[in-house]
């Protein structure tokens, strides 16, 4: 159900795999500085800042899965089914609270006020996420955020606490449980290794190497969210590319790579199954936005930079202005 995660080489990326058992018909969409915001209950601040990412734009409205900004600031929602909790709106007939925001404007609001995370902070002590769907054809989703600049990474997962904000050193992200499990989780993986294991076992037994890569045993390999989030995280932490940008980019979907799901693999009650439908990655310094689908491993990406950004409409990626990579 989906895995988020940043990456440092001499750039800054972030990205994800969206796990899902079917596309939306998502594209890549630019939405430029002078398209105007409207929300359902706050007031529509006046847009600062050009974002790009993948969405599906419903009646002339981007709805991002994951976006950055031309500042660098990248974010991303991911299910959060059991866990995520919305306020009710507090406002009349007349407007709602200045503060409630649906989960679908999130993203929009954060990425077009803000250029860092220290900023996106600031905004999210301040709102409220409320049960409001875009409309009536499109469910209410339970999600939760990981939001990145080149420096910080955080999470924010609404509650029946609050709305809660954790700092992220680990950079990934993916589903149920709560960000705080899967942190305190990660210390039953401390033995993991990508070097040879030593015997620890018992001095008394004479046992050996019989092949290379024994020093991940332990690693899971399974499917959930839980076993992605050690599997990235261990794969992250322990990746080495040069810092040319095929280099970093190739490794990155790499990484990606480890933890994508596979058609058949994972069969749902309905008998269909759920799919990396397509991974991303953001060059948070080139604002670049790379991506590829399950059934075209091609890499392909649009600069931001190539697109008029003092525009009112999105912009909806052409095929025929994508470019692809060759690694």
């Amino acid at each position: 159900m989906c895995t988020a995660i940043t990456y440092h080489t001499k750039d800054h990326y972030f990205g994800r795999n969206l796990d899902y058992e079917v596309s939306f018909g998502e594209r890549v969409v630019t939405t430029p500085r002078n398209y105007v915001w409207k929300y359902k209950c706050a007031s529509a601040p006046k847009c600062k800042y050009a974002m790009i990412g993948m969405a599906l734009v419903e009646d002339g409205y981007p709805l991002y899965f994951d976006a950055m900004n031309e500042k660098g600031l990248a974010m991303a929602g991911l299910h959060f089914v059991g866990n995520a909790f919305y306020e009710n709106a507090t406002g009349d007939k007349n407007g709602g609270n200045e503060h409630d925001v649906a989960p679908y404007e999130l993203i929009p609001l954060v990425l077009s006020q803000c250029n860092s995370v220290e900023q996106a902070r600031e905004i999210l002590s301040k709102v409220r996420l409320v049960a409001i769907s875009f409309n009536d054809r499109l469910a209410l989703s339970p999600l939760h955020f990981m939001i990145a600049d080149k420096k910080d990474s955080i999470v924010v997962e609404p509650v029946k606490e609050g709305l809660k904000v954790y700092e992220n050193p680990i950079g990934v992200m993916t589903n149920n449980p709560p960000f705080p499990y899967h942190l305190a989780n990660l210390n039953n993986y401390m033995n993991v290794t990508p070097y040879v294991p030593q015997n620890r076992f018992s001095a008394e037994f004479p046992l050996e190497i019989y092949s290379r890569g024994m020093g991940a045993i332990g690693l899971p390999g399974d499917f959930s969210s839980m076993s992605r989030f050690v599997r990235a995280a261990f794969v992250r932490a322990n990746s080495v590319s040069g810092n040319t940008e095929a280099e970093s980019v190739s490794q990155f979907f790499h990484i990606l790579g480890s933890v994508e799901q596979i058609r058949g693999c994972v069969r749902l009650e309905n008998d269909m199954y759920e799919i990396t439908t397509y991974s991303c990655c953001c060059n948070l310094d080139k604002c670049i936005y790379y991506y590829r689908t399950y059934d075209d491993s091609r890499v392909r990406f649009i600069d931001m930079n190539d697109v008029d950004l003092e525009g009112r409409n999105p912009v909806v990626s052409e095929a025929v202005n994508e470019r692809c990579v060759t690694f």
